[in-house]
Order: structure tokens, then sequence, then C-alpha cells
């Protein structure tokens, strides 16, 4: 390599890394500064250091408005995020199954019935009809249902994707020990799709527990709240508590940055598994 082109490269990797900071890093000082300050300081919404640190205190504050709204709204995103992504790991893995061992008209016509899941945005007052007319309306189990009609096309294009570097011997020979279709599945298919699994576990907590239109329409009771909704616990008409609000925003920031640095490697190898061995 010469070193016009080590030059470059290092180059590149500082402004990379300025823009990184720059769209990621300092956002969430931000945040941090602002839910650290007085509810005066806060609303000048200035990028400075606080006259006097009150992280803690304002986010216990915030756990504790409302007769403790905000853990409730933990409670019911946790049920949510959980009951969701347990049924699209099972119904697309299962889905995903078929369709990649069949290649037939039907095979065919369910994968296009996926695509367009991709593409054709749902609509909200139809899917409140055919919640009221199954008696599931402003429920936890409704909108499960629903998170998990919108997210499965997207974790069955995954589980295929990567099912196709599962060779159809493994197939072959269970059948010959006399195993049926779900005992291939659940023996020898799914413990090979632990790295697609932990993909979707992933991005489809983070897009059930970050969802704020679902439980806006589909779930507006106060005791159904889940943690995106708590947001406007501290906006107004005439005026916004900014520290509250960004201290809010700093809680339900949490959990899925915990779950992103655990599970980072496991995503990137889930998400490219199927592209690098098929």
């Amino acid at each position: 390599m010469t070193v016009s082109k080590l030059i470059g490269r290092i180059w590149l990797d500082i402004v990379s890394l300025i823009v990184a900071v720059i769209i990621f890093i300092l956002p969430f000082i931000f945040m941090v500064m602002t839910a650290s300050k007085t509810p005066q300081e806060a609303a000048l919404l200035r990028f400075g250091w606080p006259d006097e640190f009150l992280l803690l205190e304002n986010i216990r504050e915030v756990l504790l408005y409302g007769n403790g709204r905000m853990i409730r709204a933990l409670r019911n995103s946790l049920l949510l995020t959980v009951g969701s992504v347990s049924l699209i790991v099972l119904l697309s893995a299962l889905v995903a199954f078929v369709m990649q061992r069949r290649q037939d008209r039907a095979a065919s016509m369910v994968s296009t019935i996926m695509l367009a899941g991709l593409i054709i945005p749902p609509s909200v007052v139809p899917t409140i009809f055919v919640l009221q007319w199954l008696g599931i309306y402003k429920t936890l189990i409704g909108l499960i249902l629903v998170e998990v009609a919108l997210l499965m096309p997207f974790a069955t294009l995954i589980f295929r994707a990567f099912m196709s570097s599962i060779p159809r011997d493994l197939d072959e020979a269970a059948i010959m020990d006399g195993a049926g279709p779900l005992r291939i599945f659940f023996s020898v298919i799914l413990p090979l799709l632990k790295p697609a699994i932990v993909t979707v576990i992933v991005v489809s907590s983070v897009a059930v527990y970050n969802d704020f239109v679902g439980p806006l329409y589909f779930l507006p009771r106060t005791e159904n709240v889940t943690v995106q909704l708590t947001l406007y616990s501290f906006i107004s008409q005439f005026s916004t508590q900014w520290n509250l609000l960004f201290a809010d925003a700093i809680i339900i920031t949490i959990p899925p940055l915990i779950l992103f640095i655990f599970f980072q490697r496991q995503i990137v190898s889930g998400m490219t598994a199927g592209a690098v061995r098929g």
C-alpha cells in the first residue's frame, strides 16, 4: 500500500468518525445534559453543562409521575414486546421453512403476499374495524397481533435467506429416520437458525418497543400505556417540561441500547449469513 493510499484511508476514517459523532453522539449528550437541568434552565434548550446536575432526581420524578405511570408503561411494553417477538419468531420460521423447501404455486403465492406486506403501508381504520369485530380492540392481545402482522414479512425473508444455506440432505436424513415435517423443523432446522433468530429477536424487539403509532391508535387506554406514549405526560399546549421529557427519553432508550450492545455481532452475522453461504 502506497503512502498516498494510506493517508487517504486515514482521512476517510477521520471524516467518518466526525460524522458519526455529529449524528449520533452529540444528540445523546445534549439529551443527557438537558435531562440534568432545572425546568427553567432546560426550557432554554441550550447546549451546555447544567449549573446543578439533577439527572437522578429528574429520572426519579419521571418514574414516580402519575402514580408510577412509567413503571406501568415499562411492564406493558415488556409484555407487548415479548408476546409479539415470540409469535414473530415461531410463525416466521415456520413460514420460511415451507417457502424454502417447497417450490410450487402455493409457496410462490405466499412469497408474493410477504413481499406485499413490506411494500403496502398498513391501514389504520380497517384494522380498527377488524379488531372491534374480533372483540380485541384496546387490548394488548389485539396490538400483539397487529405487530406480528406488520413485522412477519421482514422476519420471514431473514429466515428464508438463512435457511437457503441449510442443505436439504439433513431433511432427507431425518425423513429416513421416520421424522415428520414438524419434527424435522423443531429438531433439525430450528437449532441451526440461531444467528437468524437472534437477529430477528433484536430487530423486532426494538421495532415493537419503539412503536409509537400502534399503541396510539390500537391501545388508547390509560391502563395500557406504553413507554413511547409516556412522552405525552410532559408535553402540553402551553408548556413543556423539557428536563423531564428528556429524562423520560433516556429511560426509554436504555433497554434497546443494552440489547444492541450485547448482540451487535449476532445481528450482523444473522443478516449476512444467508447472503454469504447461499
